[in-house]
């Protein structure tokens, strides 16, 4: 994903310069500055299926370069944008695109007003670059050089990536600035990626042990009788925890979907866990939002369980063994991202995890038995004879 996403915004940026080439002198021009990472799912939606029609729309009128805030140049740049504008803490994070004097912060804002915004400073004869310290410095060094490289995403990995026809400059990294919220880079190792938050990592593996152990209990319980307070806990238990945990995946969702920064407490860093390219499932679907729905999936199927006859009560406790098995095989996934994948830990995310192992274990019981009403009762196969 990560390569393609370059190759799509070196792509854009190509495409920006040539189209401001037969630009007329006195033709207005909209410039605008977009902060981004490889790793952030909502950058690469901006850069796919944002800025491309925008592109052809406005041709030479509209231009644009990208700041990779994954690099130490970019940073940089990032930080003075957060002082020059006065970015608050909870709009930090990318994609954040300035034009002007307007922060767009998110896949929300910047589709929303960008189009209107450019129309805008057309009306008033064009817009000069943001006043961020240290990009008019950033852009000279990316001029054109006298013998262009062959374009390849590798541009990228700088600060600043600025193109002319069949040219390619980078903007040499600047002075290290403090970590940006929200952005995990690509060091290649695992060990590197764990050592960036020792504790909060080390309770993310914690956490993965108890649901894999969870897992392999239940798997050897499934061939013993549950006793009866197993199979009454259901009862009682599932609508609290199935309270807790639409409170904690309907925080994740609002976080996912509005582009604001996660409280994150004192453990972990959320917004790098929600910034990452895992946070999307298929590349369009936020996963706290799919968490959501999997709560409330379980509070429904619990109510018809608890308050509807057979078959359906059966068939509702058949359907709440299936999503307890899969929520938690999904939260083992998730949570072995975390500390070995994206390198940072989402307190909020260990929470719905630990919600979801309370959910299975209260929940697994049920399926022998539930299985063998249903078979009594002719709605399930029979055992060959």
């Amino acid at each position: 994903m990560k390569t393609r996403f370059c190759y799509v915004l070196l792509s854009l940026c190509l495409l920006s310069g040539l189209l401001a080439l037969p630009a007329a002198a006195d033709a207005a021009v909209v410039r605008a500055v977009m902060f981004y990472s490889p790793s952030c799912g909502h950058c690469h939606y901006i850069v796919s299926e944002v800025l491309p029609p925008l592109l052809e729309k406005y041709g030479d009128q509209f231009m644009i370069v990208g700041v990779n805030v994954a690099e130490e140049g970019g940073q940089a740049l990032y930080q003075a944008a957060i002082t020059q504008f006065a970015i608050p803490d909870e709009r930090l994070g990318v994609p954040t695109l300035i034009i002007g004097d307007s922060v767009l912060v998110g896949s929300g804002e910047i589709p929303d007003q960008l189009p209107g915004l450019i129309e805008t400073y057309l009306a008033q004869g064009g817009l000069d670059w943001p006043a961020i310290p240290g990009l008019a410095e950033a852009l000279a060094a990316s001029a054109p050089t006298s013998e262009p490289p062959t374009p390849s995403p590798t541009p990228l990995s700088a600060a600043v990536v600025e193109t002319a026809p069949a040219a390619t400059a980078v903007v040499p990294t600047a002075t290290a600035a403090p970590t940006i919220p929200g952005i995990v880079t690509d060091d290649g190792g695992w060990r590197a990626r764990f050592a960036r938050d020792p504790l909060g990592n080390g309770i993310s593996i914690a956490v993965l042990v108890g649901m894999i152990v969870s897992v392999l209990y239940q798997g050897i319980a499934l061939t013993r009788a549950p006793g009866e307070a197993a199979l009454r806990r259901w009862t009682w238990a599932i609508p609290p925890l199935v309270v807790l945990g639409v409170i904690v995946a309907g925080y994740l969702a609002y976080v996912e979907t509005q582009q604001v920064a996660a409280v994150c407490g004192p453990v972990g860093d959320c917004n790098a866990v929600q910034q990452s390219e895992f946070a999307l499932l298929l590349g369009f679907l936020p996963i706290a939002v799919l968490g959501l729905m999997g709560y409330v999936g379980i509070g429904a199927a619990w109510g018809v369980a608890r308050y509807m006859p057979d078959p359906w009560a059966n068939l509702a406790k058949l359907a709440l063994v299936g999503m307890a098995w899969f929520g938690i095989a999904f939260s083992i996934y998730l949570t072995f991202l975390e500390p070995f994948v994206i390198g940072a830990t989402c307190a909020w995310c260990l929470t719905s995890a630990v919600v979801m192992t309370a959910l299975f274990w209260v929940i697994a019981p049920l399926a022998s038995s539930t299985w063998s009403a249903l078979r009594a009762a002719g709605r399930a196969p029979q055992p060959e004879p």
